[in-house]
C-alpha cells in the first residue's frame, strides 16, 4: 500500500486529493471494519464495506482537518466507526422496542439474551465512562475494538510501545468488565 501521508498532511487538499485519499486508505480500511464487524456480537447487519464508505464520507466532510499524520488519520477513522455502529445499534434498538405496542412484565417472562446491537451499547456506555477516568487507555480500547487495529498497529499509531498496548488493554478491558457488570446490575463475582 502506497503511504498516504503527503496526502494526509496538505494544509489545503486539492478537490481530487480526497478521492485520491480514499483510494489509498480504502484497502485498510476495509480491512480493519471486516476485522471489527466479524465479530461475534458486533452488528452484522451493516456491511463493512457501507461501514467504510460511511466512515470516509464523515472525515471527508470536516473540513479544513488537516491531518497530522497516519496515526491522526487512522484514529479519527476507529473513532468515525464507532460513532456509525452506535447509531446503528441505537436506531435498530430503538425500532425493535416498539414503543406503541403494549407493555409486559418482565419478571413473567423467560427473557433471551442480549442481542449484539445491545451488547454493543452497553460496551459504548462503559467506553464512555472510561474516557472521563482514562482517555489514554479509552483510545487504546476504540482503536482495537472499534478501529480493528492489534497490539503492534495501536502502538505504532500511538507512539508507544507494544508492551504498554498489551499492559493498558489488559487493565482497560478488566475495568470495562466490571463496567459493563455495573451497568447490567450483576453482582461482582466474589
Amino acid at each position: 500500500m502506497a503511504h498516504p501521508t503527503p496526502l494526509l498532511t496538505a494544509a489545503a487538499p486539492e478537490p481530487h486529493s480526497s478521492e485520491d485519499l480514499f483510494a489509498l486508505v480504502y484497502d485498510e480500511l476495509r480491512r480493519l471494519a471486516a476485522r471489527r464487524i466479524g465479530r461475534p456480537g458486533a452488528g452484522a447487519t451493516l456491511q463493512a464495506t457501507a461501514l467504510v464508505h460511511e466512515a470516509f464520507l464523515r472525515l471527508r466532510g470536516t473540513a479544513g482537518v488537516a491531518w497530522e499524520n497516519r496515526a491522526h488519520f487512522f484514529g479519527a477513522a476507529a473513532q468515525a466507526m464507532r460513532r456509525i455502529l452506535i447509531e446503528n445499534a441505537r436506531r435498530k434498538s430503538a425500532w425493535k422496542r416498539g414503543g406503541h405496542l403494549i407493555q409486559v412484565d418482565v419478571d413473567t417472562m423467560d427473557l433471551p439474551d442480549r442481542s449484539p446491537d445491545e451488547k454493543l451499547l452497553l460496551i459504548h456506555e462503559a467506553l464512555q465512562r472510561l474516557e472521563i477516568e482514562d482517555p489514554d487507555k479509552a483510545n487504546i480500547v476504540a482503536l482495537k475494538f472499534f478501529g480493528g487495529l492489534c497490539n503492534h498497529e495501536v502502538a505504532a499509531c500511538l507512539g508507544i510501545t507494544e508492551r504498554t498496548v498489551e499492559r493498558n488493554w489488559a487493565y482497560a478491558r478488566a475495568w470495562l468488565f466490571e463496567c459493563i457488570r455495573e451497568i447490567r446490575g450483576t453482582p461482582a463475582a466474589s
